[in-house]
Parts: C-alpha cells; structure tokens; sequence
C-alpha cells in the first residue's frame, strides 16, 4: 500500500526573486550595462534614471541619494541651511509612521509634534492638525503610509495659511495620485524610498528627493555629495549619499512597469476586499473618505489614489490570526508592531498617549501582497481568513 502526502506551498508576504525574475533578461542588461562602462558612480545612468522619476513623479527635479531616510533627512538639512529652520522648531508628523520619519525630523535637531491618524485611513488625521501647531511650527510632514493618499484639502489650506513647508514621504507610494498629480510632487520636497520590497524596489538600499525648487534641489543635490558642487572644495557640512549606477539602472527598468503592477495591485486588493465576509475583520477602505464613493470603481493608472504597498486588515486577536495563518502556509507581516512614541530610541515620550495609534499598531496584520501573486494564491488566503474564528 502506498500513501500520498502533498504539502502546501507556502504563500510568501512578498516573493522578492520572483518578482526579481519577472524583470529578466532587462535587469541583467542594466547590470551588465553598468559594469561594462567602468563608471559606477554618478554617471549616465543616474542622470538618466533622475530625469524619467522626475518626469514620473511631475516635478522639475529628482536627486538620487542612498535611501529613503536619508532623502527626508536632507530636505530638512536643506531648510535649516536656507535659513527656514533652525534647531528646536517644530515638524508636524503622523504618530501612525514608520519611525524613519521621526528620525528624519531627531536628526536634524527639529522637535517633531506626533497627530493621531484617521483611523480609517491610518494616515495623519488632517482635522487634528492645526490644534498643534505653534509659533515654532514651520512644516508639516505626511506620510503616505502604507501605499494611500495623505494629501487632502485641509492640509493644503494649512500649509498655506501657516506659511509651513509641506515635506512628504512618499516611500511606500509611487505611482499613487491625489486627483490628476502624483503623491512625490505635492510639497516642497519628497523623500522616496526604493528598498527592495517596495513598490519600485532596487536590489539594495536607495532613494531619492523630488521638488520643483530649484535652490532645494541644489543644496540637496549638494549636501549629499559631502557638502561639495567642485571636488575638495565643500560649502557645508555634508554627508555621502548617492544613488549608485547599478541601482539607478535597476530603478530605470523597473520604472517602465510600475503603472501596470500597481493596477494588478488593485485588482488583489479589490479582491480580497470583496471576498473577505469575515466580520471579525476589518478591512481597509477601498476608497478615499472625501470621495463619496468606496464602492468598486474602474482601474487605470490615472485614477489610483492607493497602491497597495501593503494591505493592512485588524483584527482584536491579531497575534492568533498570524499564528492560525502560518500555520495554513499563509506568511503575513506586522506594520507595525510598536509605535514610534513607544521606542526605546524616544524612550521620553514613553508616558504620551496617543490611543488611535496605540490601537492600530495592537491589531493591523498585513497579507500577501504583489503583483505577481496568483489567482489560487489569493483566494486561498481568503477562504483561510474566511475560516478564522
């Protein structure tokens, strides 16, 4: 007698080398391309790859620069040494964040000011803002956590009648609009992470900077590059941080197919919202507030106000829902298990409260997401899901 055992294959959070494959023989061209040119650093395909982001994104400049937290980084350094900021004024910034923001805002010496998010959206609730800000704030910094628009009406109202400089990061969300602009080209400066398991993801660690001021652009483009437009000579204090060949040649291939796997991302997004009847969990919007519509609407890249980065549900019994998921070959991540507010690292802030934030980060969970991901795939995850009690 002879018995049959089938093992289900693990479904991964995200396949990297799948999707990596996805991209061949191009990715090995641009690779080959660089290392044949015998110039790694600040050369052609940089210059290349900076021109078609920035013609993406809809702003006039693009500088590549080692990774998303430093691109914020040097925005704000850019400011202080323009004469806009200076040590001990205040940043306004969702408490809901992955912490590089803050760190962005610490490192500069700025005091950041944490407002709840919507709890709908997880982004910066934008009707909290202006309750926090004072004679020190001088900008507001949205993040578009999680692959959703933050920009609103409301914040741009702010911006303009408090004279503060609106800085977004955009890490999680090229590709996403807020009505006919991109998310990146809103503000006076964006920071864009291109980590390998982001929407744009390079096969390492890289970012960038997008603005339409000139001066911001060039005093970025400078500070990154040791504070130096001409070789040994340095007009401030700056840091190494540069978007090398090989990255920007992997970016620029990956760039050509962004809009069409951000439109596959909705459509697994839009099917998980439809089949997911668990009423234990609770699922992200498929569609902005202000909107008036969350129903199903037609996708085309024009008209994507929320990439999926990740797709994020809550559940009050998050830990055993991972746990029951795991177990049925199911991988999901937290974003993110402890608040910024609750860091060992801003350990002075560990007696604030900001119960939203606190809640959200208790309860998210999120699921497989990528383009690459099959129609099997997903409604597995459903119907495992479905069954969770």
């Amino acid at each position: 007698m002879f018995y049959f055992f089938y093992t289900v294959k693990m479904i991964s959070f995200l396949d990297l080398k799948k999707v990596n494959d996805s991209f061949e023989p191009q990715l090995s061209i641009a690779i080959k391309r660089v290392v044949d040119s015998g110039w790694y650093l600040m050369g052609e395909e940089l210059k290349s790859f900076e021109k078609e982001y920035a013609q993406f994104i809809g702003t006039k400049h693009c500088i590549g620069v080692a990774n998303g937290l430093d691109a914020l980084r040097l925005i704000l350094n850019a400011y202080k040494e323009l004469g806009f900021m200076k040590e001990g004024d205040e940043i306004i910034v969702p408490a809901n964040t992955y912490i590089a923001s803050i760190l962005a805002i610490t490192d500069n010496r700025l005091k950041p000011v944490l407002v709840e998010p919507d709890i709908n959206t997880y982004n910066i609730d934008p009707y909290q803002i202006e309750n926090s800000i004072t004679e020190r704030t001088k900008g507001i910094m949205i993040v578009h956590l999680y692959g959703r628009n933050a920009m609103h009406p409301e914040i741009q109202r702010l911006v303009k009648k408090f004279n503060l400089k609106l800085i977004e990061d955009n890490a999680q969300a090229q590709g996403c609009h807020f009505g006919k602009k991109h998310t990146g080209s809103f503000g006076n400066g964006a920071g864009h992470s291109f980590y390998p398991g982001k929407n744009l993801g390079a096969l390492g660690d890289a970012g960038a900077v997008t603005t339409d001021d000139d001066e911001l652009a060039d005093i970025v483009r400078t500070i990154a590059n040791y504070g130096s437009k001409v070789k040994y000579q340095n007009l401030y204090k700056g840091l190494n941080s540069r978007l090398d060949e090989i990255q920007a040649g992997i970016l620029r291939v990956k760039l050509s197919r962004l809009d069409v796997d951000n439109m596959r991302r909705n459509r697994v997004a839009q099917y998980y919202l439809d089949n997911i009847k668990n009423p234990n969990i609770i699922l992200p919007l498929k569609h902005k507030p202000e909107d008036g519509n969350i129903g199903s609407y037609e996708i085309n890249p024009s008209n994507i106000d929320n990439v999926w980065h990740v797709f994020v549900i809550r559940n009050s019994k998050r830990d055993s829902l991972q746990k029951f998921l795991f177990e049925n070959n199911i991988q999901t991540v937290i974003h993110y298990p402890i608040p910024p507010h609750k860091q060992v690292a801003y350990k002075e802030w560990s007696r604030m409260s900001f119960p939203v934030t606190e809640s959200i980060h208790n309860q998210v969970l999120s699921l497989p997401m990528s383009p690459l991901l099959t129609d099997e795939e997903i409604n597995r995850v459903v119907e495992v899901i479905n069954s969770f009690s």
